[in-house]
């Protein structure tokens, strides 16, 4: 039966940045699928925790910076003296700087950088060597952007951090396809979350973007559940390297 591929019960899956807004979102669509989660965050994402545990699964916290290289060693460790072993990542955590390019920050590239796309890598590789020692594969999901096809304005280190998500997915996903791991992303479109706040916030703005999406919405964190459970499960084994678009149709305008 089809809908059993979609299944991931007894699966833990690592999701960053899952303490709100999309992150969490599809922490929750993964433990309505029968994950177990491990957070990783700065803080305690409680409120996820809650709601994990009411949907009767369990959610295992990490605290960790992951703009900063060192703390990345720790992570795997950590989650897999935890729940016993990772089977998907979600690479969510991610920031953004508007800034013009013209007087664009050393600062605010490489805060953006860090997290955005040094972080997505270097976690990936930790990840992946933990799939080669449980030999049986797995899911790596990188969360990518309209940004990673477009070029936008006042944000030059996110268009370039998410840009190089959509490359490395590519490249991950051609030197680990042979172990059985599936790289993959996720470019959600214009999403009501805090980093639209401020595009909200401005009427004009806002109904400028509103009439570009064929949608005719903003897209929410529940939208992101079916994709991220979809790339997450055997459904989609025969998909390498790819970026699926979820954007009201945004990119078809």
């Amino acid at each position: 039966m089809i809908l059993h591929a979609f299944n991931l019960q007894g699966k833990v899956a690592l999701v960053t940045g899952c303490d709100k807004g999309l992150g969490q979102g599809m922490a929750l669509g993964l433990a309505e699928a029968g994950c177990d989660i491990v957070s990783v965050s700065r803080s305690i994402p409680q409120e996820t925790a809650e709601k994990v545990a009411a949907l009767g699964r369990r959610m295992f916290a990490i605290q960790a910076d992951l703009s900063q290289p060192e703390a990345i060693a720790d992570i795997v460790p950590a989650a897999v003296a935890a729940a016993g072993r990772i089977d998907i990542l979600v690479n969510n955590a991610g920031t953004i700087r508007r800034e013009d390019a013209l007087t664009f920050s050393e600062k605010n590239w490489d805060d953006v950088m860090n997290l955005n796309l040094k972080s997505v890598f270097f976690l990936s590789q930790a990840v992946a060597k933990q799939f080669l020692q449980q030999g049986n594969g797995g899911k790596i999901i990188n969360i990518a952007s309209m940004l990673s096809f477009q070029g936008g304005i006042r944000v030059p280190s996110y268009t370039a951090s998410k840009s190089g998500v959509l490359g490395i997915t590519r490249l991950l996903a051609n030197e680990w396809a042979q172990h059985g791991i599936n790289v993959n992303a996720i470019a959600p479109g214009y999403m009501a979350t805090n980093n639209t706040q401020q595009l909200r916030d401005d009427a004009e703005r806002s109904k400028e973007i509103l009439d570009r999406i064929p949608a005719g919405r903003w897209g929410t964190p529940d939208d992101l559940k079916g994709p991220v459970v979809f790339l997450a499960s055997s459904a989609s084994d025969y998909i390498n390297g790819y970026t699926v678009a979820v954007d009201g149709g945004w990119l078809a305008r």
